[in-house]
C-alpha cells in the first residue's frame, strides 16, 4: 500500500488542487502520500477496487454504485492530514464550498466513481493509465452502467474523453482551481469485434 500511496503522491504533485490544498514540495508530498494511505486503506481497498500494473506504474481507484458516501468518519480519518494543508485563512471559506459544491455535484444516478487515476510521472503518455481503465470501462459497457469523475487538471480533458468521457459542468471557487465534472454513458458492444 506504501508502495501505490507514494506512486499517487508523485503523479498528484503537479494537480491544480493538490498545488493549492497543500504547502511546499515537500509538505505536499508527505501529505499526499498520507492522504492516499487513507484513502486506499479506508476506502477502495475495502469498499471499492484498485487496479495497478505489475511494476506499480499507474493505480485506478474506483467506487462501485453501492459504496457508501463520504461521511463523518471519513472526515475523522483524514484529520493526520490536516497538518500538511495550507487552507487557513482566506482559503478556508473557499475551500468548504468546494468541497460543498463537489458533493452536490456528484450524480446521483447509479454510476462507478472513478475517484483517483494516476501514472508515475516519468511513466506518463505510455498508455499506463488507458490500459487501467479500460480494465473497468469494458465492464462498464458490457453491464450497461456509467461512470463519473472529476479532473481539477484541464490537459487531462482529451484524455478523458477519447475514452468516452463528457464535461457536464465545473466547479470553481474565486482563488481555487476549476474541477471538471465529467460524466461517461456505456458504450455499446462493438459489433466488429464480435465477429
Amino acid at each position: 500500500m506504501s508502495v501505490l500511496s507514494a506512486l499517487l503522491a508523485r503523479a498528484f504533485d503537479d494537480d491544480p488542487l493538490s498545488l493549492y490544498l497543500f504547502g511546499g514540495p515537500r509538505t505536499r508530498a508527505t501529505g499526499l502520500a498520507r492522504f492516499f494511505a487513507i484513502q486506499l486503506r479506508h476506502t477502495y481497498l475495502r469498499h471499492g477496487e484498485v487496479w495497478t500494473t505489475p511494476d506499480c506504474a499507474g493505480a485506478a481507484l474506483w467506487a462501485p454504485p453501492t459504496m457508501p458516501r463520504p461521511g463523518a468518519m471519513d472526515l475523522v480519518r483524514i484529520l493526520p492530514v490536516v497538518p500538511y494543508l495550507s487552507v487557513w485563512g482566506r482559503k478556508t471559506a473557499d475551500v468548504l464550498h468546494l468541497l460543498a459544491a463537489y458533493e452536490r455535484a456528484r450524480p446521483r444516478q447509479e454510476h462507478w466513481y472513478l475517484g483517483t487515476l494516476g501514472t508515475d510521472p516519468d511513466r506518463q503518455g505510455h498508455g499506463v493509465g488507458s490500459s487501467l481503465l479500460r480494465i473497468v470501462l469494458d465492464r462498464l459497457d458490457a453491464d450497461g452502467l456509467p461512470a463519473y469523475l472529476e479532473s481539477s487538471k484541464e490537459r487531462n480533458l482529451a484524455f478523458y474523453a477519447r475514452h468516452g468521457f463528457e464535461v457536464t459542468g465545473e466547479i470553481t471557487t474565486p482563488r481555487g482551481p476549476t474541477l471538471w465534472l465529467m460524466w461517461r454513458e456505456p458504450r455499446p458492444p462493438d459489433r466488429d469485434a464480435q465477429r
